[in-house]
């Protein structure tokens, strides 16, 4: 996600149509999620292949091993 479309996204709130406002946040808050999920992942690899520990990895995202290790044990 661009800044543009975030800024557009909040400044959209502001607006007339609060429809159109809850469509333009909805949709930058599922961007982003999308984006902040494949940077995480990329970061538990690249922490794993450093040698880092499923334990230290679920301290780091304040989740439990068996969590961290569900989700990205296979990738």
């Amino acid at each position: 996600m661009d800044d543009g479309t975030l800024r557009t996204a909040i400044a959209a709130a502001d607006g007339d149509d609060p429809y159109r406002a809850l469509r333009e946040l909805h949709h930058a808050r599922v961007q982003l999620n999308l984006e902040l999920d494949r940077a995480e992942a990329v970061a538990v690899r690249r922490a794993r292949a450093a040698g880092s520990s499923w334990q230290l990895i679920a301290l780091a995202l304040e989740v439990s091993k068996q969590a961290v290790h569900k989700k990205y044990g296979r990738t």
